[in-house]
C-alpha cells in the first residue's frame, strides 16, 4: 500500500508538471468536480477494497512524508523548478507571444481575465505577462523600466528586456 500512495503521489506530479500548475489554479465549478474525483479515485487505490482505518492511516502518513520529501527538494532552486517548472512570459509588450500562451495551457479567456483583474483597458498598456510556476498570472504594465532582476530565471524573458 506504501507503494500505490508513492506511485499515485508521483503520478499526480507528472499531470501537475504535464498539465501546468493551471490545473489547480482559478477552478471553475467543473474543474473543481474533476479534482474532487481525481481524490475520490487517488484514495480508493491508495486505501485498496475495503479500507481499513490502519490502511487509512497508512496511507495518510505516506502521503505527509512524500509532502515533507518534496517540500525539501523544492526548497533548492533546482528542486523547485523540477517540482513546479518555470515561470513564462506569455506576453511582451502587447503582444501575446501564442506558443508560450498554449505551453502554459493559458486560454485566450483566461488571459483577458487576468488583464481585466488588473485594470488594463488596452493591450497598450501592458509591459508582460507572466504565468508564474504558482499557476497564477502576474500583469505588469507599461510605465515604468522593468528591473531585469525581477525576471531572472523566467522563460521568454528575453522577449520583454529586448525592447525594454
Amino acid at each position: 500500500m506504501v507503494a500505490t500512495a508513492v506511485i499515485v503521489y508521483l503520478a499526480f506530479l507528472l499531470l501537475l508538471r504535464v498539465f501546468g500548475a493551471r490545473l489547480l489554479t482559478g477552478l471553475s465549478a467543473f474543474d473543481t468536480i474533476v479534482v474532487i474525483m481525481f481524490g475520490a479515485v487517488a484514495g480508493r487505490v491508495i486505501l485498496g477494497h475495503p479500507p481499513t482505518l490502519a490502511t487509512g492511516l497508512i496511507g495518510l502518513l505516506t502521503l505527509v512524508l512524500l509532502e515533507v520529501v518534496f517540500g525539501a527538494l523544492a526548497a533548492t532552486a533546482r528542486g523547485r523548478r523540477a517540482i513546479a517548472g518555470r515561470a513564462r512570459v506569455i506576453v511582451a509588450h502587447g503582444r501575446v507571444l501564442e506558443p508560450a500562451r498554449r505551453r502554459a495551457h493559458v486560454n485566450r479567456s483566461e488571459l483577458r481575465s487576468a488583464l481585466r483583474r488588473a485594470g488594463v483597458s488596452s493591450m497598450d498598456q501592458v509591459a508582460c505577462v507572466v504565468m508564474e510556476s504558482s499557476g497564477h498570472l502576474s500583469v505588469i504594465r507599461v510605465g515604468q523600466p522593468i528591473d531585469p532582476e525581477l525576471l531572472d530565471g523566467v522563460l521568454g524573458a528575453d522577449e520583454v528586456l529586448r525592447r525594454g
